[in-house]
């Protein structure tokens, strides 16, 4: 499988039979610029929850490629207000089974809302299982006792965490989180877009192997030979 950053929490990934895009906040992000919303494809958009920075191209791109749209139920209610009909609903604790694998919906420690401010329920996070391998795409979150239950019910192979802090964990409780969820292989996201959570990336990478975690920090790019192979 494969990843591309997109910058902020975006993320493609193409398991080689479907692409699954997250969280698309792409064309208002400065640091993405290079990248053409409109020549973006998938098949399914995963959104963990409603600010601007998670959500500004989703209904553009919902629209045009006709993606199942998996967020909260008052996401997904929100979404056909504007037209999107191709929607699943979950909510926390709940796990099901798509083309692409399965996905269970759990908790992340944020508020939530939709850019008109209507309320978009509880932040969340995904756990997917999928080509053999499963995968923990926080969400925007704090550190929380919650994750711990990630690393218990499930043997994660790779984990999204943001890293920006001021509005979600910081690098310290990122390395403390990889503990929680018993996984060692970060893909870091929620950092650089804008001022308060400007990091140092060397200073990043040094922290998470000091405590030996391996990080990435993606290049945003929407290049095939950019991506990451996981």
């Amino acid at each position: 499988m494969k990843v591309n950053y997109f910058g902020q929490s975006c993320f493609l990934l193409d398991t080689g039979k479907h692409k699954i895009l997250f969280d698309p906040f792409i064309s208002p992000n400065e640091l993405a610029k290079h990248i053409d919303v409109d020549k973006i494809e998938c098949d399914f958009i995963l959104v963990s929850h409603g600010h601007e920075d998670h959500v500004a191209d989703l209904v553009s791109i919902a629209k045009r490629t006709n993606a199942k749209v998996v967020s909260s139920h008052e996401i997904v209610e929100w979404l056909k207000k504007q037209g999107v009909e191709n929607g699943h609903p979950m909510n926390l604790g709940g796990s099901w089974k798509f083309d692409f694998g399965a996905v269970k919906m759990v908790f992340a420690a944020h508020s939530n809302s939709l850019p008109d401010g209507t309320y978009g329920g509880t932040a969340t996070g995904f756990i997917i299982q999928t080509e053999g391998k499963t995968l923990y795409y926080s969400g925007d979150t704090a550190l929380t006792q919650e994750m711990k239950l990630a690393g218990e019910l499930f043997k994660l192979d790779y984990a999204f965490l943001p890293i920006g802090d001021n509005f979600t964990m910081g690098v310290a409780d990122a390395i403390i989180a990889t503990d929680f969820i018993k996984c060692k292989n970060v893909i870091a996201m929620h950092y650089d877009t804008f001022g308060y959570i400007k990091i140092n990336h060397e200073q990043a990478k040094k922290a998470f192997a000091d405590a030996g975690v391996k990080v990435s920090l993606l290049k945003i790019s929407d290049r095939e030979e950019d991506a990451m192979v996981i």
